[in-house]
């Protein structure tokens, strides 16, 4: 059998800008300005930056799999910048400006698209000074080498962005599906319970009805006959009574069965979820009597589903789900990058106010580096 891992879009960035990075460092030794200056302060300060890059760079992408501090990004930003152009202006090449091409490929990944632009234009920029100190490089030489180091460098940038939209399309275009699967199994769930109360009240209105009626002319004709009629009559009117107690028993079944099955429906939302991976727990049987309550905890799940594949960049996420006495208890915590701070949306705003509207409750508790931990409660039953 064959495994084949899966990278994550920084992973596959990382790698590629340090393969450039190690093309780059190979061809080095041959740049004659350096070789034949061996050990002066031009080596040593271009392995400073040729190493400075790569620290930075590694940083930067971690970064981006972690918790994505803005100051993290700015920082190993302008250090790839300060060391592309430290390296251009000490080998007196543009060498330099391959390595603001692996600057150019992370920008739409950590900033802003105006942002991103903005240093695209001042890094390349940045390489004209170190076309203008080459022999034999006048302004007009300068610029067109910058300017075609620019049209590479957008057309990376470009590549990068696309693929970045691309990205965060399919991840909307994933919530949305657990949204709407969500919707489909509580819908299907209200469809089979009003489908088991059609069927009560049809027993009952019906069926009920016509025994009842046929049990009280029995009964009359019990009053009317005598002899061996007399036994049958009574045999029949018997037989009705414990047709009639096995109806309204069939029927108070139905009627009790009118309860959400959550134990089916949750794993059926879980499976529609391509990702993180779910690890979930169930009391069995779960079954919820009241189905608001139900639902209230359905779109509670799918909300932390959604929230979990948007922002918190886990790989796993575990849902608990308890039944402490009389109170339903959900634990639900991830391994993602976390936060600072917690802000709260539109979202888990309104499942807090469904949740105080039951008299239940809920905490969320983040760092960075620590992921999210969700702790809801919900009462089964109305607080007097």
């Amino acid at each position: 059998m064959r495994f084949i891992r899966t990278y994550s879009q920084s992973q596959l960035l990382r790698y590629a800008g340090l393969f450039t990075w190690v093309c780059v460092g190979i061809s080095l030794p041959f740049i004659p300005h350096l070789s034949s200056a061996a050990g002066g302060p031009d080596v040593v300060g271009t392995v400073a930056a040729y190493l400075g890059f790569a620290l930075a760079y590694w940083i930067l992408t971690r970064e981006m799999d972690g918790a994505g501090r803005r100051w993290v990004y700015l920082v190993t930003l302008v250090a790839m910048t300060l060391s592309s152009l430290a390296i251009g202006h000490l080998t007196g090449t543009g060498i330099g400006a391959i390595l603001i091409l692996v600057c150019a490929s992370v920008l739409p990944w950590v900033l802003p698209l105006g942002q991103g632009v903005f240093w695209l234009l001042l890094q390349n920029l940045g390489m004209l000074p170190v076309f203008l100190a080459r022999p034999n490089f006048g302004l007009l030489e300068a610029v067109l080498q910058v300017g075609l180091y620019l049209s590479l460098s957008t057309l990376t940038f470009m590549t990068s962005y696309v693929a970045r939209r691309q990205t965060e399309a399919r991840e909307e275009l994933r919530v949305v599906n657990s949204e709407l699967r969500a919707t489909q199994l509580l819908l299907a769930e209200g469809e089979r319970a009003g489908e088991r109360l059609r069927i009560s009240r049809e027993l009952h209105d019906v069926v009920g009805h016509h025994l009842t009626a046929l049990s009280l002319n029995l009964e009359v004709a019990s009053h009317l006959v005598t002899g061996k009629a007399l036994d049958h009559v009574k045999q029949a009117q018997s037989v009705s009574k414990q047709l009639l107690a096995d109806v309204r028993q069939v029927v108070s079944a139905l009627r009790g069965s009118d309860t959400v099955d959550l134990d089916r429906t949750l794993h059926e939302l879980v499976a529609s979820a391509p990702a993180p991976d779910v690890h979930l727990t169930l009391p069995e049987p779960f079954r919820i009597a009241d189905a608001r309550r139900a639902q209230v905890l359905v779109r509670l799940t799918q909300e932390i589903l959604t929230n979990t594949m948007r922002h918190a960049r886990a790989r796993n996420l575990w849902l608990d789900f308890r039944v402490d006495g009389d109170e339903v208890e959900l634990v639900a915590r991830d391994d993602g990058r976390g936060a600072t701070e917690l802000k709260a949306g539109n979202g888990l705003t309104g499942m807090r106010e469904r949740l105080e509207i039951f008299g239940g409750s809920l905490d969320v508790e983040t760092r960075p580096g620590y992921g999210f931990v969700v702790l809801a409660r919900l009462p089964l039953e109305s607080k007097s």
